[in-house]
This record gives C-alpha cells, sequence and structure tokens, in this order.
C-alpha cells in the first residue's frame, strides 16, 4: 500500500529568511563573501529613503556599483530610465538579471560584470549604491576626479568612514580623503543604517550620505595638489615644519626638483630646503597642522611652494593605493 508523502520544504538558513520573504526568487544555497563586502541590505523603508533622497528623475541614468542581489536595483530601475549595475560575482548577476525579468524591468538594466576601480565608467547622471567597505575610498575618489561630470551620488558606506568624509578642519576625523573630496565637492548626511537592516550583517553601523560636485572649482592642478596634500597628511598630527624639513622630505623633494639632473651637492641640497623652511615661516605654516588648515589655506600654501620652484606633483595616475584611507 502506497502512503502518501508530506513534502518537506527545503531549509532555509535562518539568517537568509528575511532576505527570501523579501524577494522568493533568491537561491536557498547562495553564500555571501564577508570579505568581499557582500551585505545584502534589506530593510525596505531604508531602501526607499535611498531612492527619495536620491531625487531620481524618470529620464536619468543610474550608476549602481555592486548590486548584489538587486534589493536597491530594481527600485531604482522603477524611477529612472536605465540602471548600469557593476558587478564582479557572476551569481549576484544571475540573481539579480532574472528578478528583472520578472519585474518586467530587465530592458532598463544594463550590467558590466567587471571590477569597478579597473572599469572605464560609460556616461550617467547619478550614482546610487551600496559599496562594499574594501573599495570606498578608491571609488569616491575615481568619481570624482576620473569619471565625467554627474549630478550626485547617494552612497551607503562604513559609518565610521562616512563621519571622516564629512569631517571638517579642526575635527580630529579631518584627513586627506575629506580635503580632496571637499575640493571638488559638498557632502551631505542623510541617516545612520544599523548593521541589523543588512543580511548577514556587517560588524558595524553604516551611514548614507550625498556627494554633489561642485560647479565652481579652485584653479588648482589636480595632480599637483593631490601629491601636495599626500605629503601634508602623511601625519596629519604633525607640524607642517617638521614634515617638510625631515632630512627624507627634503631629499625627496630636490631629487624631484632637480629637472636638470644635476650630480646632487649638499650646498644645492641645502639652498633647497632654505626655499622650504622660508615659505612656511614667511607665511606663518610652519607650526601649523595639516588637521586644522582649511582647503584655501592648503591652496594658498601650494601656490607659495610652486611660485619658488618646489613642485609635487609625481605624473602619476590620479588614483593609486596611496588614496586608500588612512
Amino acid at each position: 500500500m502506497l502512503r502518501a508523502t508530506k513534502r518537506v520544504p527545503a531549509f532555509i538558513p535562518r539568517f537568509l529568511q528575511p532576505l527570501r520573504q523579501l524577494h522568493e526568487d533568491i537561491e536557498e544555497n547562495i553564500h555571501f563573501h564577508k570579505s568581499k563586502g557582500q551585505h545584502i541590505l534589506t530593510n525596505p523603508r531604508i531602501l526607499d529613503t535611498i531612492v527619495t533622497k536620491s531625487a531620481i528623475n524618470p529620464t536619468d541614468t543610474v550608476l549602481e556599483i555592486g548590486p548584489g542581489t538587486g534589493n536597491l536595483t530594481l527600485k531604482l530601475l522603477e524611477a529612472s530610465h536605465e540602471v548600469i549595475a557593476i558587478e564582479l560575482d557572476h551569481r549576484m548577476v544571475h540573481i539579480l538579471e532574472n528578478r528583472a525579468i520578472k519585474r518586467g524591468l530587465r530592458s532598463k538594466l544594463r550590467v558590466i560584470t567587471k571590477d569597478a576601480l579597473r572599469t572605464e565608467f560609460p556616461p550617467f547622471d547619478l550614482v546610487v549604491a551600496n559599496i562594499p567597505y574594501g573599495i570606498s575610498s578608491p571609488l569616491i575618489i575615481k568619481l570624482i576626479y576620473e569619471t565625467t561630470p554627474f549630478r550626485s551620488a547617494t552612497l551607503l558606506l562604513q559609518k565610521e568612514f562616512a563621519r571622516r568624509l564629512l569631517a571638517n578642519p579642526g575635527d580630529s576625523e579631518f584627513n586627506r580623503l575629506a580635503v580632496n573630496v571637499k575640493l571638488l565637492a559638498d557632502v551631505e548626511f542623510v541617516m545612520d543604517v544599523s548593521k541589523r537592516d543588512f543580511l548577514p550583517p556587517p560588524k558595524v553601523d553604516s551611514s548614507v550620505v550625498i556627494i554633489r560636485p561642485k560647479v565652481n572649482v579652485p584653479d588648482v592642478n589636480l595632480r599637483q595638489w593631490r601629491a601636495f596634500t599626500r605629503t601634508c597628511f602623511n601625519n596629519k598630527n604633525k607640524t607642517l615644519g617638521a614634515t617638510f624639513k625631515s632630512k627624507r622630505k627634503v631629499l625627496e623633494l630636490f631629487e624631484f626638483n632637480n629637472v636638470s639632473g644635476l650630480v646632487r651637492e649638499q650646498d644645492d641640497v641645502c639652498l633647497f630646503k632654505e626655499k622650504i623652511v622660508g615659505v612656511l615661516r614667511e607665511a606663518g605654516f610652519d607650526d601649523k597642522r595639516p588637521l586644522k588648515l582649511s582647503i584655501e589655506e592648503l591652496l594658498h600654501l601650494l601656490s607659495l611652494f610652486n611660485k619658488v620652484g618646489v613642485y609635487f606633483d609625481h605624473h602619476g595616475e590620479v588614483m593609486n593605493e596611496d588614496d586608500i584611507d588612512d
């Protein structure tokens, strides 16, 4: 005699159950890699707020970096003309595309399966993204210094990192990243997001900020500026005098500025050091710390150095590993 068998539902890990409820088409056995920053935002209220604060027009093309399984992407597709999603994980791309198809939104989705840091971004109007924590700093620099003009970037970042990005001169969190971003853009705090709103939950809370590129920016060579601020903020608590007058830094700058390629003589190095010391003392920067200087003061100091023939441009790429926040 045949017995009726009761169908046993597939086991769903406890941490995946809320995510499963949010969208029924997720693969039950998907594994998220915390080391790659794969923390999926699941709180619908937070997702809706991010989209609302981004002020998306129906004609906008939105760039999303690290869409994951697409919780935010689907809302962006509904609000915009097109979403360009950059996602390196093929498993996530499969889920994302299937969800867009089920919603009838696949024609508005363009997926780029590449590393965002090594990809040239196509034209876009806005950035809206839950950025993997590990690439936050170089990615923000890439957006601001390397891409074509865009209206704003609404970013979900690690809370501590966002605080440094929002910091002003004199704040303990003020650093090189804040200086370089604020030269070209304004940063606005939107809200904090609990780690409980992610699956799997990260170890720390997050914050949403909006970065808006400035219309009018200072007339300065950006590579010169970046190299200069790298020197100033190498140790942001040191006085500028201590930083620039160190033997190592004097020799480094002398070699860089020795365009004639002459053999280094001690007298030449001493004369070069006197230039540096003279600028710092005469302009009143010798005992000041970069942590407390405004962007205008830093721009002024850079111009004074350039006037006496001291340059900092290493002629490298705008973005490199030195841009990772310290």
